[in-house]
C-alpha cells in the first residue's frame, strides 16, 4: 500500500488548517485592539458625563431665574437691575443699555419689563418705575 498520497492529503490539509489559525489569530489580534480603542472611548465619555454632571450642578436651574424669556435682552435688563440702587424707568434702562432714546426702543423695553413684571421678577412701584423683586 503507498502511504504517500494519504500522507500528501494529510499534509494539505494541515497547511490549510494552520493558514486558517494564524488568519484568526490575526483577526483576534485585531479584534482585541478595537476592543482596547472602545474601552478606552467608554472611560473617556464616562469621565466627561462625570465633569459635566458636576458643573451642571453648579448652574443655576430654572428655579433660580423662573421663566426668563429666551431672549438675549432680557439678562442683560436683569443685569441692569442688579447694579441699581432704585427705581428704574425704561428709559433709564435704554440709557443703561446704550440704545437710542428713540420711542420705538424705549416702548420696547417698556413692553419687556412688563413682561418681567408679570414673570414675577420685576415689581412695578410706580406707573413707569421697575425694581427687582425682593
Amino acid at each position: 500500500m503507498n502511504i504517500r498520497p494519504l500522507l500528501d492529503a494529510l499534509g494539505i490539509q494541515e497547511d490549510a488548517a494552520q493558514a486558517m489559525a494564524d488568519e484568526l489569530r490575526t483577526q483576534i489580534g485585531e479584534l482585541q485592539a478595537r476592543l482596547r480603542e472602545a474601552e478606552t472611548h467608554l472611560e473617556q465619555l464616562a469621565i466627561t458625563r462625570k465633569t459635566v454632571t458636576a458643573l451642571a450642578d453648579r448652574l443655576p436651574t430654572q428655579a433660580d431665574s423662573p421663566g426668563l424669556p429666551e431672549h438675549p435682552a432680557y439678562p442683560r435688563i436683569l443685569a441692569v437691575f442688579n447694579e441699581a440702587t432704585g427705581p428704574l424707568r425704561a428709559r433709564d434702562v435704554c440709557q443703561a443699555l446704550d440704545h437710542e432714546l428713540l420711542p420705538k426702543n424705549i416702548e420696547g423695553t417698556r413692553a419687556k419689563l412688563k413682561r418681567l413684571v408679570t414673570l414675577g421678577i420685576l415689581t412695578e412701584v410706580d406707573t413707569g418705575s421697575f425694581t427687582r423683586k425682593q
